[in-house]
């Protein structure tokens, strides 16, 4: 079992590390720190290269625990916070990747919440520090924490949509008694 979970965590902490790599820099195919500006603002979001930068800053951060097996329940909820993020720019293409959908982020966000879960195994530096077992209900604290998070950027940093013109009456449709 604790290989299998070693397996899991390197794959999905290195690849959520990757994607945040990606957004700073030109590293792992990246467009560096402007080219991650740019894709946030082209996804409605404000805040610049500060946005793309604590996006990638957390997903680097809990990429790199979870692949560790360092505080996992918190390395878990990061992952969440910055897929639900991902998860709510994809929402409108549906589910399906092919289709640009949040199929990704979901996956992600699921087998981190496992693993908070499951905890990191006996191969982890939670296991080398004594910090596990960890309660199990972290993972339910880990999902609404890291959704709460997701939600609460997505609210603060997405630009509303402008209002639709109204177009101004025209002189015929004047109702005047």
């Amino acid at each position: 079992m604790d290989t299998g979970i070693l397996i899991l965590r390197l794959l999905v902490g290195l690849l959520v590390a990757g994607h945040g790599v990606q957004k700073i820099s030109t590293h792992l195919g990246g467009r560096g720190l402007e080219g991650g500006t740019e894709e946030f603002r082209a996804d409605g979001f404000r805040g610049g290269a500060l946005t793309a930068l604590a996006a990638g800053g957390g997903q680097i951060g809990s990429g790199l625990l979870l692949a560790a097996g360092l505080l996992t329940p918190l390395a878990a909820t990061g992952a969440v916070g910055v897929m639900t993020v991902a998860l709510t720019v994809k929402w409108r293409h549906g589910l399906w990747v092919q289709n640009d959908g949040y199929e990704y982020p979901l996956v992600l966000i699921g087998t981190a919440v496992a693993l908070a879960a499951t905890g990191p195994g006996g191969w982890s530096l939670d296991a080398a520090l004594g910090l596990t077992p960890y309660p199990s209900w972290w993972a339910a604290v880990a999902l609404v924490a890291g959704l709460g998070s997701g939600l609460l950027t997505r609210l603060v940093l997405h630009r509303q949509a402008p209002p639709a013109p109204q177009a101004s009456p025209s002189p015929q449709a004047s109702s005047a008694p």
